[in-house]
C-alpha cells in the first residue's frame, strides 16, 4: 500500500494532472514527471573519486552533472541530490552503492518527498528572481550550477544543468503547491497582463 502511494506521488507530483502554464513569449512553468531522487551523504576518501555512471562525485560544491537522464547535484562537502528516471530507481541506487563500496555513506530515497518544477524560457531567470535572492546571471549562475536557496518562503534546490534557459526547482512536496503558484504569479508579473 505504501509503495503504491509513493509511486502515485512520483507520477503526479502536484497531486493531480496539471497542464503546463505557458505564456505567449514561451516562458513556462511545468511540473516534472515521475523521477526517482536520492539524498546522498558520504565521506569521500583520498585517491580516485568514485563515479556513478559517467559522473564523478568530487565535482565542485554547488554544481550539477548530467549523464543522459541521470543528474547529480553536489550541495555540500558531504551532500548530493541525485535524480533519474523513476523506472531506473533500483538500478541507480545499486550504482551508487557500488561506487561507494567500502566508504561510509547514507543513501535515502526521497522520491516521495521531493517535487521538481521546470521553469523555462527567455525570461526564466527574471521569473525566478521574483522570489529568489540569487544573482542568476550567466556569470554568477552559469550552466552546471546547483544550490540550496529560497523561493518566497520555501526552501528549494535550484538547478541549471544546461546552457538553455531552463531551471529546475526542487522542493518538498508539502511546499509544492505554494512554489508552483508562486512561479505562476511570477510569470504573470514578469510579462504583465497583456501577455495573458
Amino acid at each position: 500500500m505504501l509503495e503504491t502511494r509513493y509511486r502515485a506521488a512520483r507520477a503526479l507530483p502536484l497531486g493531480a494532472v496539471s497542464r503546463p502554464v505557458t505564456s505567449g513569449s514561451g516562458l513556462s512553468v511545468r511540473p516534472v514527471g515521475a523521477e526517482s531522487r536520492f539524498s546522498l551523504r558520504a565521506r569521500l576518501g583520498a585517491g580516485a573519486a568514485p563515479k556513478v555512471g559517467g559522473l564523478v562525485l568530487d565535482a565542485p560544491i554547488n554544481t550539477v552533472g548530467t549523464d543522459g537522464e541521470v543528474w547529480i547535484a553536489r550541495l555540500g562537502p558531504d551532500e548530493w541530490l541525485v535524480g533519474g528516471p523513476e523506472a531506473d530507481a533500483e538500478l541507480l541506487q545499486g550504482r551508487i552503492h557500488e561506487a561507494l563500496a567500502g566508504l561510509p555513506h547514507s543513501l535515502v530515497d526521497v522520491s516521495h518527498r521531493n517535487v521538481g518544477i521546470d521553469v523555462s524560457g527567455r525570461q526564466a531567470a527574471a521569473a525566478l528572481n521574483a522570489g529568489c535572492p540569487l544573482d542568476l546571471s550567466e556569470a554568477a549562475f552559469p550552466p552546471g550550477s546547483a544550490t540550496r536557496t529560497l523561493l518566497g518562503k520555501a526552501e528549494i534546490v535550484l538547478i541549471r544543468a544546461t546552457a538553455a534557459p531552463l531551471y529546475r526547482v526542487e522542493c518538498w512536496r508539502s511546499f509544492s503547491t505554494y512554489v508552483h503558484g508562486f512561479l505562476n504569479e511570477a510569470v504573470f508579473g514578469v510579462e504583465g497582463p497583456a501577455a495573458h
